[in-house]
């Protein structure tokens, strides 16, 4: 099992807008809470200790979908494409500590990313480059555990430290604060615990945009998957899944509304599912690492761009020091 991780931010687009074509074009203001880097048993807190993950993503958007899922681009030999790789190194602590019968949590993700948009939708086929993107912190995670199931529970921040000016073109950083509380659960579906279900619901808020009237609607994020465990408990295998949906509207501001509204722009939303595992790394005496992949294809989007998702994590539990 791998514990709750959030690869932050990502620049995927600060503000991604499909404006001004030869055709009817849709857009939306993206959020920092990024699909598909959880799953198998999402709902379940790690047990007591620390732990240092690196974690790679591997991001391939490559159709345009508009309100009616329908694929845009102007022309149909260029459909537009939005390629990301980023690397996030974070921390993870769980204690001994209760709040409210939980153990208390907490997580610290810096990340670096580097971009490749490839849009000729937009006309763009930009290489960003490679820095620092928006640093996430989890001051509060409780885990509960009984005997069919775990809760967790908590509030994470993201923080605008990636690069970020409100008219350039090689942005890192989305240059805003964003506020996410998220809860969900973990059901063991026999005694052993060899088989679960998982889901979590994050639910995002956003500050505006630095040096603009721009603010994100709030957006609303499931994730989780169904799967059975084995050697002894250590691995995971089974199907992980997401779902998004945008649930109030942008405010793309006032230089962007005229264009929101002469291409009358819904919100987005997304799903989607694919294969994960988890495998230890160990002694006969001592887990070295946890390894945990997972890929998502994308599937029933709208107003965004749809393609898939590639993660790997790596979680080296640290025995040396002892969280009270």
């Amino acid at each position: 099992m791998t514990p709750r991780m959030k690869l932050v931010g990502l620049a995927i687009a600060g503000y991604l807008f499909f404006a001004l074509t030869s055709g009817p074009a849709h857009a939306q203001l993206l959020g920092h809470n990024y699909p598909g880097d959880n799953g198998l048993m999402s709902g379940s807190q790690a047990p007591p200790g620390w732990m240092l993950t690196a974690m790679y993503l591997d991001y391939d958007g490559d159709t345009l979908r508009g309100n009616d899922g329908e694929s845009i681009a102007i022309d149909p030999e260029e459909r537009g494409s939005l390629d990301v790789n980023s690397l996030a190194i974070g921390f993870n602590g769980v204690t001994e500590f209760k709040v409210l019968g939980a153990n208390y949590g907490f997580m610290v993700f810096p990340a670096f990313t580097n971009n490749v948009f490839e849009a000729p939708i937009l006309g763009l086929t930009e290489k960003v480059g490679t820095g620092l993107t928006d640093l996430y912190v989890q001051p509060i995670n409780l885990g509960w555990h009984t005997e069919r199931a775990d809760f967790l529970a908590g509030l994470g921040i993201f923080a605008p430290t990636g690069r970020y000016e409100a008219d350039a073109d090689d942005n890192l950083g989305m240059g805003m604060w964003s506020f996410e509380i998220f809860g969900g659960t973990t059901v063991f579906l026999d005694k052993a615990k060899s088989w679960h279900f998982a889901t979590t619901a994050f639910y995002e808020t956003h500050t505006e945009k630095e040096d603009t009237d721009i603010k994100v609607g709030d957006i609303l994020t499931l994730e989780g998957g169904v799967g059975g465990s084995f050697m002894q408990g250590a691995a995971n295998a089974g199907l992980a899944y997401w779902a998004q949906w945008k649930v109030t509207d942008d405010e793309p501001g006032s230089e962007l509304q005229p264009v929101f509204d002469a291409l009358q722009l819904g919100r987005h939303r997304g799903y989607g599912f694919g294969p994960e595992i988890t495998l230890p790394i160990a002694t006969k005496k001592k887990l070295i690492a946890l390894v945990n992949a997972r890929y998502l294809w994308e599937t029933g989007v709208r107003n965004q761009l749809e393609g898939s998702h590639f993660t790997l994590a790596v979680t080296f539990p640290i025995p040396s020091v002892k969280l009270q």
